[in-house]
């Protein structure tokens, strides 16, 4: 259908859910009407109204821009057996998410370098079921580098204030992050901060290998809340936006509010599993649950829901971070050996659902937090809400469908996660890449479509340039 019609009595849509017509048209929204519920003669009355080649009836599912995902390892080129770009997209289109944008580590090379951006892009090739954007990375010594990277398309760079558990990608100092910050700030690119420091403290690691409370008190809150007071300094120093990397503390997200109001530009993301798991839930030698900075206490999960509600956490990303099954140490269940990340690409939407519906949040607040945050911090203006113009990215999903996570039926390489067997609400129908069908969860099963199979003259998901690209 080359002009065709969504229609929910749910479309979320300018800070509210209604009943309206989202009129499709050459990959962008043409137009979104206020309709009355429509019956089965009165959709072909729209279809007729409108000029529509179709009109796809959803019901009380709703429409929503497509989630915009800022923060995935994706591993390739160099771990793909960790994950890889078709894996990894594939996952993400049967999550209602129609972007990506991979971190610059546990790849092979790293992204520190313009020639390593060049043969990430490379390796790219067809295999995209989504768009996806990149971000750079910030090391000791590759500052030459950045602006390279930048007139390539990377649209920000990270880095880490503690050991990145990977050599190549080592942490950068004050002394780096200033000059780097400096540079940023001239280009107008963001910092993405792994805001911990190692303060050297003594810390009582007692219990044991397997016991999740040694790991817990091994990376307290304190190391986030210094790091982020640094990159509040340095932020107010070179004038460079920082952004705060799966925030975990809730005292560091009182530090981000105060900077915020003193007029800091400073932005904060937190994780889906900082929000549904706590501390006290998790297992000992349950390694599915390991991640850096570490799940924390239900009194500090219920804070970050506080922020995040006031605002003072910008929005929410999975940080999807998945390695083989023999990295997470699974039957040893040991929590100091066992890779740090959480594996949760195509469940991050239902897993911040099944714990907001309980907490008053509304549709449009998942819409904000999982789409058009993540689509600003990464400067991509030509999507992350509904409205005319923008690109038809689109999550059809059931918020009051409850399922139960079989990890068989993830997309994504690896299938180890914390989620396995949990019930979660809000299920993905289906999703639209630029007008374009790429999921649909059929009676029979879960369906991916490639676009590009059906059409060879379009292209599924592609790559996404910063505007400081000189690619044409």
């Amino acid at each position: 259908m080359n002009r065709f019609g969504l229609y929910s009595s749910r479309v979320v849509h300018a800070g509210h859910s209604a009943a309206r017509l989202v009129v499709v048209e050459a990959g962008k929204v043409a137009a979104i009407e206020s309709v009355d519920v429509p019956s089965a003669a009165t959709v072909a009355a729209l279809q007729r109204t409108f000029g529509l080649d179709g009109v796809i009836d959803c019901g009380a599912d709703v429409i929503m821009s497509g989630l915009v995902d800022s923060h995935v390892h994706l591993n390739e080129p160099g771990r793909v057996d960790w994950e890889g770009f078709e894996t990894a997209t594939r996952a993400a289109a049967a999550g209602g998410v129609t972007t990506l944008v991979d971190m610059p580590l546990n790849c092979i090379p790293v992204t520190t370098t313009a020639a390593a951006f060049d043969e990430k892009l490379a390796a790219v090739d067809s295999k995209l079921s989504v768009d996806i954007g990149f971000w750079g990375g910030v090391v000791p010594g590759n500052a030459r580098e950045l602006e390279a990277m930048a007139n390539r398309g990377v649209l920000g760079f990270k880095a880490f204030l503690i050991d990145s558990g990977i050599e190549e990608f080592p942490r950068v100092d004050e002394s780096d992050l200033r000059t780097a910050m400096a540079m940023l700030s001239r280009l107008g690119l963001p910092l993405l901060a792994h805001a911990e420091l190692d303060c050297a403290v003594s810390v009582d690691v007692s219990g044991g290998a397997t016991d999740y409370n040694a790991y817990l008190r091994s990376r307290p809150a304190a190391w986030e809340d210094d790091a982020i007071a640094l990159l509040i300094r340095l932020s107010r120093e070179t004038g460079c936006h920082v952004h705060i990397v799966h925030l975990s503390s809730a005292t560091g997200a009182q530090l981000i509010g105060d900077a915020k109001a003193s007029g800091v530009a400073i932005t904060a993301e937190t994780c889906p599993h900082y929000l549904c798991f706590d501390a006290e839930s998790i297992p000992n030698g349950a390694t599915q649950y390991k991640c850096a900075p570490p799940v924390r206490e239900r009194e500090n999960r219920d804070a970050l829901w506080a922020a995040l509600k006031s605002g003072v956490i910008d929005f929410v990303v999975t940080d999807h971070s998945p390695c083989t099954a023999g990295l997470k140490c699974l039957e040893k269940g040991d929590f100091f050996d066992a890779w740090g990340g959480i594996s949760s690409l195509q469940l991050g939407l239902s897993a911040v659902w099944t714990e907001a519906r309980q907490r008053g949040v509304s549709l449009p607040d998942i819409a904000r937090w999982m789409s058009t945050g993540p689509a600003s911090l990464a400067g991509l203006s030509d999507r992350g809400e509904l409205r005319v113009g923008a690109r038809a990215d689109i999550v059809v999903w059931a918020p009051d469908e409850a399922f139960v996570v079989e990890p068989e039926r993830l997309f994504m390489r690896n299938k180890v996660t914390p989620y396995a067997g949990r019930e979660l609400y809000g299920a993905v129908r289906e999703t639209f890449l630029a007008g374009e069908s790429i999921y649909s969860a059929a009676a029979n099963g879960d369906s991916l479509k490639r676009a590009c199979d059906a059409h060879p003259a379009r292209h599924c998901g592609q790559v996404v340039l910063g505007r400081l690209s000189t690619y044409v």
